[in-house]
């Protein structure tokens, strides 16, 4: 007998604004801490975020950073509280900057995660290509996200997102595996230094929003920290990658964002993805090489400087090894 069982998400899917355990895609126009407080006791499997950076941009007023401290405590506590057991929290972040100096905000976050009782797992370095240029230090090209879970029985699924091996022709070369295949046929483990592009202006998820971050980062940690069914929250949502990414992978998204055109944006992209219309930058494709792809832009107009050609053309990518 075939059991008639309805789809977690349908063309006619409707976005609830509230939170209930019944609905499958929630986007709370408000508060993160509202939404935090209609959640049950340990009702989420995932948290994952980019909170603001206190650094002054549209959607977010400059603080003090003792106050901004205390208010990422109140939304990480509430997390917490709402997280399961089995649960993770990935909180996405860069630097703060004070008068040029920067405050790695991972650094400063991290006795607030642990006075709650939980575990770092991972401090994964997300690293990119393109940004702002700096002209008094080296321009930023990373950020971290720090992963925490609630106790050491955490949910870690590594087979949905290993990666292609250097070296798949490797074999043992002695033992009672001599000549057998040493490497996992499915791939090899990711590591915790990530390569994906950020979401620039050329970026195909591009929008307004000014911090976007890219779906294929958020799948990363949807794939193998959550199972089919589960919640993913996101409380400060911006443009809804959290959930689209959730969703993509048959999981239940919830966030919160308090500017409507964000609001109206995310709410866009989520039926995009429903529809199967969103265009998103796929996880496996390889990081675009200009000059493998022979960009004309790669070619400099200027006149090579000896002494600095000199240091690159000791690297492989640009001609003779190292001796």
């Amino acid at each position: 007998m075939t059991q008639n069982i309805k789809p977690l998400f349908s063309p006619d899917q409707k976005i609830a604004d509230e939170f209930a355990l019944s609905a499958s895609i929630v986007v709370h126009p408000g508060d993160c801490l509202d939404l935090l407080k209609s959640i049950p006791d340990e009702a989420l499997q995932l948290v994952v975020t980019s909170p603001p950076y206190n650094i002054g941009k549209e959607y977010e007023k400059k603080l003090d950073l003792d106050l901004y401290l205390a208010q990422q405590a109140q939304v990480i506590s509430e997390c917490v509280r709402a997280l399961s057991p089995k649960g993770s929290i990935c909180w996405q972040v860069g630097n703060y900057v004070d008068r040029g100096a920067i405050i790695p905000l991972d650094t400063i976050l991290y006795p607030i995660f642990s006075d709650l009782g939980l575990q770092m797992r991972n401090r994964i370095i997300w690293h990119f290509e393109h940004g702002l240029h700096c002209s008094r230090r080296f321009s930023g090209r990373y950020e971290t996200i720090i992963w925490f879970t609630k106790s050491d029985e955490y949910t870690f699924n590594l087979d949905p997102v290993r990666v292609p091996q250097k070296y798949p022709g490797k074999k043992y070369f002695k033992g009672p595996k001599a000549g057998q295949y040493s490497s996992n046929p499915l791939g090899k483990n990711p590591g915790d230094l990530w390569i994906i592009p950020n979401v620039k202006s050329n970026h195909v998820e591009k929008t307004e929003h000014p911090c976007q971050f890219p779906v294929e980062l958020i799948e990363r940690l949807v794939l193998s920290l959550t199972n089919e069914g589960d919640w993913v929250l996101d409380p400060f949502l911006g443009t809804g990658t959290s959930i689209i990414a959730a969703i993509r992978h048959k999981r239940r998204g919830a966030g919160a964002e308090t500017i409507p055109k964000y609001i109206e944006l995310a709410c866009q992209r989520i039926q995009q993805e429903i529809a199967g219309t969103l265009r998103t930058r796929p996880m496996d494709r390889p990081v675009y090489d200009p000059v493998e792809a022979g960009n004309s832009l790669t070619v400099a107009p200027w006149s090579k400087d000896a002494t600095q050609m000199a240091l690159l053309e000791k690297r492989p990518e640009y001609g003779e090894s190292d001796k």
